[in-house]
């Protein structure tokens, strides 16, 4: 990435302080003015829309989309979601000839709710993309999560906020106090509280002992947040609705946290993830199901050999939402390799997913390198990327193509050229939009040999009696080893721009186990972006070992969940009488 060029000399597209009519925090009674609860939605083409769309279709409102710039000042309420990366994003705005319009619209006080980009880019600038202006509303440079914190970067997760006093109770929105309120963000740059701009503060979070900006209120009807409140389950629906409309939303909002999972213990901070995995495949019937393999082999054994199944995804996908899973993802393992946009049954299970589950989702399964449709259209990895996005999808998931990547930059002499999916997709979307899947198998060391890649001790003692081993990486679905080693193919990711790692293990895979903890700790200590765990839990105690030997940021499982064996809720009961931060 560029060293960043923006300074406190750059100037914002505001050219000035905006002056704003009767700034102080009055209540502008946005329910008379909004009685038909009309929302209208800033959708300048980047990220994933759709799920804040469905949570306001959820919360009853009306949402229709800004069709040209005089819609942004007309309509009586203005959501803006911002997903991607600060220049792409604002070059979009440009474009379209919102910015200007958009600024109006806030210097004139009229209800406004800014979501994650969306309230970055009412500050000054950023140091992302190189250094690009903002719209100058809000004081002050949103910059990179320093390196020097010794926390993963991006900060992705379910974090506690706070407001201005402090009070273990947060007043969040209008009318809705909770204790030790739980959002999920995702996201590398953040703003900070600073003299200039305290007083449009309105509630601030805290990661690797440093605070920053989680919501800005510089008036009662101009609201903006870092978090993701379509994503943030039950609160975060509840906190969306007591922010659009403070009249009904605090009563309405009770309802929705009843149905919020009761905690035993107040943790904060960031929360040890656990995300319920559903491998999506077609079964010999031609119907799309969820699976499940043993060393990634998803055939029952016996004479029918048919494919195992499961359930249902988008049926699956509700239920663990519903029993607590902080994330789910969907892997295609039989996707359209070609062109996976055009495989329009996984895009309906996004879509309808989407409806009801307000977590984020992930898709992985054939993405990656260039699509090519049935009608010869050439598609670029950043366009096959959009289409999921648009389908419901958070972040994409890479894995045989980001193990090419990999290789290619190791050849180049470890140099990022902008040509790899992950880059390019990166650049647009931000890079916590792109996970990396690793699926590599255990390669045993005897005493004096060497090895090509790093080694460790290994957690399973090998068929001879070895006690070191690496890792090597596989592609198409674990049947091809490359000549790479697990944590080399890490390293190489997150220098190319991948924001978070799926951690697999195929020795692992099925066998109930526990994960592989040597593997796990290896690459987790290789890097310093997000690790998911995967491969191998068979009980709730399997979470928190590898979290406690690991200090992974989540862990995944599949099988446990499918069969019923362990429910999401006992895991995290056993993560909370461990002490682990868990939602």
């Amino acid at each position: 990435m560029a060293a960043a060029t923006f300074s406190a000399t750059t100037k914002p597209i505001c050219r000035s302080r905006p002056v704003r009519a009767n700034s102080s925090r009055r209540a502008h009674n946005v329910v008379s003015a909004n009685a038909n609860k009309q929302a209208l939605l800033l959708d300048y083409g980047a990220g994933n829309v759709r799920s804040l769309r469905n949570a306001l279709k959820k919360l009853k409102y009306d949402v229709t989309d800004a069709n040209s710039p005089a819609d942004i000042l007309s309509a009586p309420l203005l959501v803006f979601p911002g997903v991607g990366s600060f220049g792409p994003a604002i070059e979009l705005l440009k474009k379209k000839e919102y910015a200007p319009y958009l600024l109006e619209r806030l210097q004139e006080g009229k209800p406004f709710l800014g979501i994650c980009l969306g309230m970055q880019m009412l500050f000054e600038g950023s140091e992302e993309s190189g250094g690009v202006e903002g719209l100058g509303f809000i004081k002050g440079t949103v910059r990179r999560f320093p390196d020097s914190l010794g926390v993963p970067v991006p900060h992705i997760g379910w974090n506690t906020v706070r407001d201005a006093n402090g009070a273990e109770v947060v007043n969040v929105a209008p009318g809705l106090d909770v204790p030790t309120p739980r959002y999920y963000f995702v996201h590398s740059y953040r703003a900070v509280a600073e003299p200039e701009n305290q007083s449009d503060v309105a509630l601030t979070c805290s990661y690797g002992n440093t605070e920053f900006v989680a919501a800005v209120a510089p008036t009662d009807d101009v609201r903006a947040v870092q978090f993701h409140p379509e994503k943030s389950g039950a609160l975060g629906l509840a906190t969306l609705n007591a922010m659009l409309s403070p009249a009904d939303g605090a009563a309405d909002a009770q309802e929705i946290l009843s149905s919020m999972r009761p905690r035993a213990k107040m943790t904060s901070g960031l929360a040890k993830r656990v995300i319920a995995c559903l491998d999506v495949r077609a079964n010999d019937s031609g119907d799309l199901v969820v699976t499940k393999g043993d060393a990634y082999d998803v055939r029952e054994s016996g004479e029918s050999g048919g494919v195992r199944n499961v359930g249902k995804p988008v049926e699956l996908a509700q239920r663990y939402y519903e029993q607590g899973a902080d994330e789910v993802t969907f892997l295609n393992i039989t996707g359209f390799r070609e062109c996976p946009t055009e495989d329009q049954p996984m895009l309906e299970v996004l879509e309808k997913s989407s409806e009801n589950v307000f977590v984020p989702l992930t898709v992985g399964g054939g993405i990656g390198g260039v699509g090519k449709s049935t009608d010869g259209t050439v598609l670029s990895p950043v366009e096959v990327a959009a289409v999921y996005f648009r389908s419901g999808a958070d972040k994409v998931s890479i894995g045989s193509d980001a193990v090419r990547a990999a290789l290619a930059y190791y050849e180049r002499g470890e140099r990022c050229e902008g040509d790899t999916s992950i880059e390019q997709i990166s650049e647009v979307y931000g890079a916590q939009a792109v996970v990396v899947s690793i699926d590599p198998r255990r390669q045993y060391v005897a005493d004096g040999e060497e090895a090509p890649f790093a080694t460790a001790e290994a957690s399973r003692v090998g068929p001879n009696g070895e006690t070191t081993c690496w890792w090597q990486c596989t592609t198409e679905g674990g049947r091809k080893l490359q000549p790479l080693g697990a944590v080399e193919l890490a390293r190489a990711v997150e220098a190319l721009g991948a924001g978070e790692i799926l951690l697999n293990c195929i020795d692992e895979d099925g066998q109930n186990n526990g994960y592989d903890l040597a593997l796990v700790k290896q690459v987790k200590d290789a890097v310093s972006i997000p690790v998911i765990a995967s491969s191998g839990a068979g009980s709730p105690g399997h979470f928190v070992e590898v979290f406690e030997a690991t200090n992974c940021s989540a862990a995944l499982a599949a099988g446990i969940f499918h069969r019923g064996e362990v429910a999401i809720e006992e895991v995290k009961a056993a993560m909370e009488n461990d002490g682990l931060a868990t939602r």
